[in-house]
């Protein structure tokens, strides 16, 4: 199988990683990659938010399948032009991804698939942002309707910077705040049926002590210990499947993978938020743990035959991945400077995000530049080793949470 991956970030470099370890794999390309994804596939310059471009890199490789990793190529409907050159893609269509492209299409789809999330409001003008706000009352929660790289949602005490960030979308939604810990459960789709992988658990604030803004993301582990039993096939049957069929009610069988954060509240578990692709850094951890090989089960989703696919096999032990962010992330990133101690040690090993290759030389390119992960046969064995190897890693002016998985 030939396979092309559409992405520069740490979710692909490990969906290559994972990819370049199923036998099946025989060819793997990336577009446009990064200094890490360059050790395990075949890289191209192209733009990933560029149908046309990407269609024609898919057709001259002749790949047998296209992977895209962001959401914003998804919007772009590179998933759909793929597609029509008659190349199977794991991705949903435009109008699918939209469950994640905006906040109010998939609260509508939500209601209307009687999954349980937080009570909302869409707003369009401050008025009605400040009479939602006033609902819902504090922690208030403001979500930008679009695409924001994981980085449009705000949680605070603070009625003033809620209606800031409010006036600086073109719309939000504004929701009741879910109490409880959060989990990410990822499932794969293949328009009718779903296999679910293993939950996770991401670290969204900059800073130790979940203190700080948001990011796309500082950490993660699995499996998680301490999930209420049962929780996987709870999910599934109460949001992953009842969202599926009712996509399919409108027209949009949904090929991919679908995101799933939840809060783990007193009355079960709620929706956060949808995502129409991997998240990242949960990623990491989950494929670092998935022994069933990668490339089956994602032609399976795209060529609508996952049904047929094993019930899925799993590494013991557990992975715990330590972002590495550059200097001033989540603001904008200092670029350019020089890593070093990237080698990997027996029981860890680095996923590049942010990276490039100057004069030979890996640099920092990105907010959040590498992702350490850390295997063991338990958290703590797998947590000790993430940070033993993120201990070696010299980037000047870099970041760090000193808490993941703790």
């Amino acid at each position: 199988m030939r396979v092309l991956v559409i992405g520069s970030g740490g979710r692909e470099h490990a969906l290559c990683r994972s990819l370049s370890l199923d036998p099946q794999v025989t060819d793997l390309h990336c577009a446009p990659g990064n200094a890490g994804v360059q050790q395990v596939a075949t890289t191209h310059p192209v733009t990933a938010t560029d149908p046309a471009e990407v269609t024609a890199l898919a057709v001259r490789l002749g790949a047998d399948l296209v992977v895209v990793g962001p959401e914003a190529p998804l919007v772009a409907g590179v998933g759909d032009a793929v597609r029509a050159a008659g190349i199977p893609v794991f991705g949903p269509s435009a109008e699918a991804a939209m469950i994640e492209g905006s906040k109010a299409f998939a609260k509508e789809v939500m209601a209307a698939a009687g999954v349980p999330t937080a009570r909302s409001r869409t707003c369009a003008t401050p008025e009605e942002a400040a009479a939602a706000l006033a609902e819902f009352g504090a922690p208030y929660v403001v979500k930008d309707d679009g695409l924001a790289a994981g980085k449009g949602v705000v949680v605070t005490g603070s009625l003033e910077a809620a209606l800031e960030h409010a006036a600086s979308c073109e719309r939000v939604v504004i929701e009741e705040f879910l109490d409880g810990p959060e989990v990410s459960l990822f499932a794969l789709c293949d328009g009718r049926d779903a296999v679910p992988l293993r939950p996770a658990q991401d670290f969204k604030r900059a800073y130790d002590g979940d203190e700080g803004p948001n990011t796309g993301g500082m950490g993660a582990y699995t499996p998680l210990p301490w999930a209420p039993d049962g929780l996987t096939e709870q999910v599934m049957r109460e949001v992953v499947r009842p969202t599926i069929a009712e996509l399919g009610r409108r027209g949009l069988p949904y090929r991919g993978v679908l995101f799933v954060g939840l809060a783990l509240t007193a009355k079960g578990p709620k929706v956060i938020e949808f995502n129409a692709r991997f998240g990242d850094p949960e990623t990491q951890v989950i494929l670092d743990r998935l022994a069933t090989p990668l490339g089956g089960l994602l032609l399976g989703c795209a060529t609508g035959t996952l049904g047929a696919a094993d019930e899925l096999a799993w590494h013991d032990g557990s992975a715990v991945t330590v972002v590495v962010a550059a200097e001033n992330y989540p603001g904008e990133p200092v670029k350019g400077d020089v890593i070093t101690g990237l080698e990997p040690t027996g029981d860890a090993y680095v996923i590049h995000a942010g990276t490039a290759l100057a004069d030979g030389q890996v640099v920092s390119a990105g907010g959040r530049v590498l992702s350490v992960v850390g295997t063991g046969p338990d958290q703590a064995s797998a947590r000790a080793s993430a940070y033993d190897l993120v201990a070696r890693v010299k980037l000047r002016g870099s970041h760090y949470r000193t808490d993941i998985a703790r």
